[in-house]
């Protein structure tokens, strides 16, 4: 499997940490969180690894080279000067990453999910989301799980489907981890779009899937919370 890791985005909340860098490449733990998330795919033994580059991009390469000191392969999509948000980066990218399913990753989480157990797609599965307790700042969350019918046939164990409904309780917020398949992408033309139109149209058909994750998980979406990451883990996470 082949791995993607969303880094484009201009990261507004987190200036001005983030006029001079892109926003994944701050670090926490003494560390990248790029690099927590290569060193994560490395050890769950994928091999090639797509980053997508706007904002700041040339120092993404800069820092990560070819890759190969992750035990990695990294091919980059620059989208120049103006990012195509979530569902139009990963548009772009798709010729990079083939026609298998392949693992998305939004480069400004860090969690200690192991993605070697990431979901696997049933046959009528177009995704499988990984999802995890609302936050402070998201109490709402964006999906439910229901439990997926037991004659499902080749339904992963522990598969759920994916509810996008607001009286779907409890809800819980989506990862930004998750395995997609290209079909996923079926009708889209090349461009800026965003990725929740495409996940909720693919629950209302019944075909996206899901899990709860339980672990570590934290969206750096602001200053105070990159601080707060970065207090837990400590430079002593670095060895």
């Amino acid at each position: 499997m082949k791995a993607m890791i969303l880094a484009a985005g201009r990261g507004e909340r987190m200036r001005p940490l983030t006029d001079d860098r892109p926003k994944p490449l701050l670090e926490v733990g003494g560390r990248s969180l790029l690099a927590w998330h290569l060193m994560a795919l490395a050890r769950a033994g994928i091999e090639e690894v797509v980053i997508n580059l706007s904002w700041q991009g040339a120092k993404i390469p800069a820092a990560l080279g070819d890759g190969s000191a992750f035990g990695l392969r990294i091919r980059y999509s620059d989208e120049g000067p103006v990012a195509l948000e979530t569902g139009g980066g990963i548009f772009r990218a798709l010729p990079m990453l083939g026609p298998q399913p392949f693992l998305l990753v939004n480069g400004d989480v860090w969690c200690d999910y192991d993605f070697a157990r990431a979901p696997r797609l049933d046959a009528e599965a177009l995704a499988a989301l990984v999802l995890v307790p609302n936050p402070s700042q998201h109490p709402r969350g964006d999906f439910g799980l229901a439990r997926r019918p037991s004659t499902a046939v080749s339904a992963p164990t522990g598969s759920h489907d994916v509810i996008d409904a607001p009286d779907v309780t409890p809800r819980y917020t989506y990862s930004g981890i998750g395995v997609y398949r290209a079909e996923f992408f079926d009708g889209c033309i090349d461009g800026r779009f965003p990725l929740l139109p495409l996940l909720q149209r693919a629950a209302a058909a019944g075909r996206l899937r899901g899990e709860l994750h339980q672990g570590a998980w934290s969206d750096v979406g602001t200053p105070q919370r990159l601080r707060e990451l970065d207090d837990r883990l400590g430079s002593a996470a670095v060895g």
